[in-house]
């Protein structure tokens, strides 16, 4: 039976010029009906999803062949856009807004070039198809009339408010939060049209915020009811023969370092120093892939989500809660299966030995990150003394943390200083104080055990050649190396490479150079710009920041889906002696390559939600300080103004407009503003003082003024 891939592969090796319908089914000898019927439906599927484009003289052909391009549409609150091409590598195409053509935020497009790129210009292209839709449904604000109705999109790329007609209010009133389902997409001259099918609350109602954001991203909300049925089904005890055919690793002395309100733990971590001076590491992970099976319920619905997403004020988990706080929690005191990594460790921090297996565990004891660090930097005598049982492992510990951190810095493995700052709610959901929160040594300890054991079986598996998914991390793009350089020469640094490529250990030198000065966190901003996201691949191609040749997440299965495939394989391999033929090898492949697209997607919806969810709260946190000054420094500069950051974390605009005392030029090369005729700078990393002037929960800003 004939297959899109083969008509893909017979126009990209043998076609010489654009084919028609007849011409292909020549090529491929169909001359049934049936198989016409099936050639027509698989020329339609392959044009829809952008594989082939169907010329205005009827013939087909590949994107490429036809000067076309291929990919998303990222597009600015200002009205335009830029084509990302699925190809990482290719620079973004602009996209003015005349030339979208009713395409959307995130929309699938076909464009064609318009103009190439010189040294003066970006290349700039148009909108000639729009493959698929991402957004079917918005939140927005519903403003009333008599007559009609209009929703003010929450997401300012969307472009224009929604028009809604009378009989599609749906009970929705003036003010109100709303979920609108397009009906009409928006075309040059008309707006987008669609109707009102949930009213989420009034808009200053408690809750409603976090719950827009939350329908605005298209987060998943429940459950389906065959993955919660199956879930309940799954017995709270573990049958004594699943333990019998399992390494037994129950004598083990091991503990879980987690939050102090952290109810998913799947991680416990266990050391011992061996005879020949060695440190015996054992990561010890919840064996989810034994309660969800691939295909079943709850593997469709922790796919569809491949990611919890934490809120500012609540958890969407991949997996319910049966299994996330339940059988699959590494609860102190019972007995529980595992994933175990067990790595022999030299004084040098190399994994001399190691052995990956399926394990029954009892973790002895849960720690938090704040008693940890307690009891082996302050040695804090009441907690010393309530776990002398562990206390001489911890110390271990310690040792074997500051061993594989020292390894990794000699590898070139890049660091940033950057401390987190919660946002403290109170039971209503308002923010009441902005704390920071410094990495602790617990926190060490245990990021840089999932770190050596994620490296360790990601090469395991690596030359084991089976399907699999690596965490991903290029090198940065060479022209955004130089753009960096030219930056960082005005400081007296800069980073050197080789041909075409540089290497870790470059960035690394900068970040500790700088660390502790005055411009360490506005070049630690620059350089971090400068870098690509990490994703998830089918292909081990390295981990930039990590410096790590390969590197797969393996330790998180209960919150991450890619953790949760790849113990599937391991699993798999482990009962059938490393073998696995040769059919199910080409099923895994194709798996594993959906699995990496779609996670790598909803990794990016995820952190988007959560970025804004604390964003709003800082906002909301900033409302009665209006008219009050504050000391800032400039945490990025535009052409049209600079963003300043408070001593809270707090961020918000200086315009240019505000700027009175001289016409401001944007430098882009030095990240300044620098005045005409005064020669005033403000640049990137400098500290100012600011008045707060407006804040809008709406409009998702927070306006501040220079203080002379």
């Amino acid at each position: 039976m004939l297959t899109k891939e083969e008509i893909v592969q017979y126009m990209e090796q043998q076609a010489v010029r654009p084919l028609s319908e007849e011409e292909l089914a020549g090529a491929f000898a169909v001359d049934t009906v049936e198989g016409l019927v099936q050639l027509k439906g698989l020329l339609k599927e392959l044009e829809s999803d952008g594989s082939l484009v169907l010329s205005r003289k009827n013939r087909y052909g590949r994107p490429a062949q036809f000067n076309l391009l291929l990919g998303r549409i990222s597009r600015h609150p200002k009205g335009f856009g830029f084509l990302v091409q699925d190809d990482p590598e290719v620079e973004d195409i602009f996209i003015p807004a005349s030339e979208l053509n009713g395409a959307m935020n995130g929309d699938r497009v076909i464009v064609r070039m318009k103009r190439e790129a010189t040294a003066k210009s970006r290349a700039e292209g148009e909108v000639i198809r729009i493959l698929q839709r991402k957004v079917q449904q918005v939140v927005g604000t519903f403003e009333s009339s008599r007559h009609f109705g209009f929703v003010i999109p929450d997401d300012k790329r969307f472009g224009s408010d929604i028009f809604i007609p009378k009989e599609q209010f749906n009970g929705a009133r003036h003010n109100m939060k709303v979920l609108v389902e397009i009906t009409q997409w928006p075309e040059k001259n008309r707006s987008a049209e669609g109707k009102v099918v949930q009213v989420i609350g009034k808009k200053d109602a408690p809750g409603v915020d976090i719950l827009s954001i939350i329908m605005g991203h298209d987060l998943p909300q429940a459950f389906s009811a065959e993955a919660l049925i199956q879930a309940e089904n799954i017995p709270d005890v573990i049958p004594q023969e699943e333990m019998d055919r399992r390494q037994d690793l129950r004598d083990v002395l091991m503990i879980t370092i987690d939050g102090a309100d952290a109810k998913d733990l799947d991680d416990a971590v266990s050391v011992k120093r061996l005879e020949n001076g060695n440190y015996l590491l054992g990561v010890h992970i919840a064996d989810v892939g034994h309660y969800v099976t691939e295909g079943s319920a709850l593997d469709k619905d922790a796919l569809e989500r491949a990611t919890s997403v934490y809120l500012i004020d609540r958890v969407i988990p991949m997996l319910p809660q049966k299994l996330s706080n339940g059988i699959c929690s590494l609860n102190a005191g019972e007995d529980r299966l595992a994933m175990t990594c067990m790595m022999e460790i030299n004084a040098q921090g190399v994994v001399v030995s190691h052995e990956i297996m399926e394990s029954v565990i009892r973790v002895n004891y849960r720690m938090t990150y704040q008693d940890v660090t307690k009891m082996l930097t302050e040695q804090d005598a009441v907690l010393c003394e309530a776990y002398a049982e562990i206390l001489p492992m911890l110390k271990n510990m310690e040792q074997l943390q500051h061993i594989l951190e020292r390894k990794r810095k000699i590898r070139g493995a890049i660091e940033f200083h950057a401390p987190e700052s919660k946002v403290i709610l109170d039971k209503k959901g308002h923010p009441v104080r902005i704390e920071w929160r410094e990495q602790g040594i617990a926190d060490k300890i245990i990021e840089e055990f999932m770190l050596c054991a994620n490296e360790t079986v990601a090469e395991h598996y690596f030359w084991m050649e089976v399907p699999f998914l690596y965490r991903v991390h290029e090198e940065p793009k060479m022209e955004n190396v130089v753009d960096v350089n030219a930056f960082l020469q005005a400081f007296g640094y800069s980073m050197k490479g080789t041909g075409n490529t540089i290497h870790s250990k470059a960035y690394q030198k900068v970040v500790e150079a700088v660390a502790g000065k005055p411009e360490e966190m506005m070049i630690n901003t620059v350089m971090l710009r400068s870098m690509q996201h990490a994703r998830y691949d089918t292909e081990a191609l390295g981990h930039f920041g990590l410096a790590a040749q390969y590197y797969s997440h393996f330790t998180s299965p209960i919150r991450r889906y890619p953790d949760l495939a790849i113990h599937r394989v391991i699993k798999e391999l482990i009962r059938n002696e490393n073998r696995m033929d040769e059919k199910r090898l080409t099923m895994l492949k194709g798996k594993m390559q959906h699995y990496a697209e779609q996670s790598s997607i909803r990794e990016k919806i995820a952190e988007e939600a959560e970025r804004e969810s604390v964003e709003l709260k800082k906002i909301e946190y900033m409302k009665p300080y209006v008219g009050e000054s504050f000391s800032a420094k400039i945490s990025g500069v535009t052409n049209f103004g600079i963003f300043v950051q408070l001593e809270n974390s707090v961020e918000g605009l200086v315009h240019i407009s505000t700027l009175i005392d001289d016409f401001y030029q944007f430098q882009q090369e030095s990240y300044s503003l620098i005045g005409e005729h005064t020669r005033k700078v403000y640049r990137l990393g400098q500290d100012i003082k600011v008045r707060l002037t407006r804040v809008s929960v709406e409009d998702r800003q927070i306006d501040f003024e220079v203080i002379k």
